[in-house]
């Protein structure tokens, strides 16, 4: 007969031993405080969050906003979001923004440190900032936006589908971009602050002459 015990005493007589699998360390080198932005598409942030349909599947949304504009740029919202998945989002943005961002701040869950996220951002030379493990402060905007899209949407839904959850967070995206004014962007709402900042941009001054 062969039980655990059996086995646990072979294991050991050959000394045998399953190999543990090494946890990936992130370098800690270059954690720089960032500056406060000064224009669009400077700093972008994102993070993960999680919720549940109403019979308990668990999905995951992955939340990207320009941290100077307060615009939420992409909820995306599936039961898996790989570093692949992540990567083909912040094109998304990038193609329907018509710009990257020089730099992105995020913490260093597995999908944010693998080779094919690193690899996105060195094609398209984009920084990414990852902040200490355990002080999400260093990723403070992000955090505030995921506290109201936790309080004001996802607790305050009973999600059917993975298509309801997505049709409901995609209607509370656009409200929180069109109609929520910030005091922080002078009660402008976040669309309207980054329009504001185009035409400023793209307005340009009248050629200066002699008028007789």
């Amino acid at each position: 007969m062969v039980n655990h015990k059996r086995v646990y005493r072979l294991y050991r007589e050959e000394g045998l031993s399953v190999r543990k699998r090494g946890r990936k360390r992130v370098s800690r080198e270059g954690r720089l405080p960032l500056e406060a932005p000064l224009r669009p598409n400077q700093l972008w942030c994102l993070d993960f969050m999680q919720d549940a349909l109403w019979w308990a599947r668990r999905f995951r949304l992955l939340t990207v906003v320009d941290v100077y504009t307060r615009e939420s740029l992409a909820i995306e919202v599936d039961t898996s979001l790989s570093g692949a998945r992540v990567a083909r989002v912040l094109d998304r943005v990038i193609a329907e923004r018509g710009a990257r961002p020089d730099e992105i701040v995020m913490d260093n869950g597995p999908e944010l440190t693998s080779r094919v996220l690193d690899q996105w951002a060195y094609d398209r030379g984009v920084r990414l900032h990852f902040i200490e493990p355990g002080k999400p402060q260093q990723n403070g905007y992000i955090e505030s936006f995921n506290g109201k899209l936790r309080d004001e949407c996802l607790n305050e839904h009973w999600f059917l589908s993975l298509a309801h959850a997505r049709e409901t967070i995609e209607e509370w995206r656009i409200d929180y971009n069109q109609r929520r004014p910030h005091s922080a962007l002078g009660n402008l709402t976040p669309l309207e602050f980054a329009r504001v900042l185009e035409d400023t941009q793209t307005k340009q001054p009248e050629p200066a002459g002699l008028y007789l």
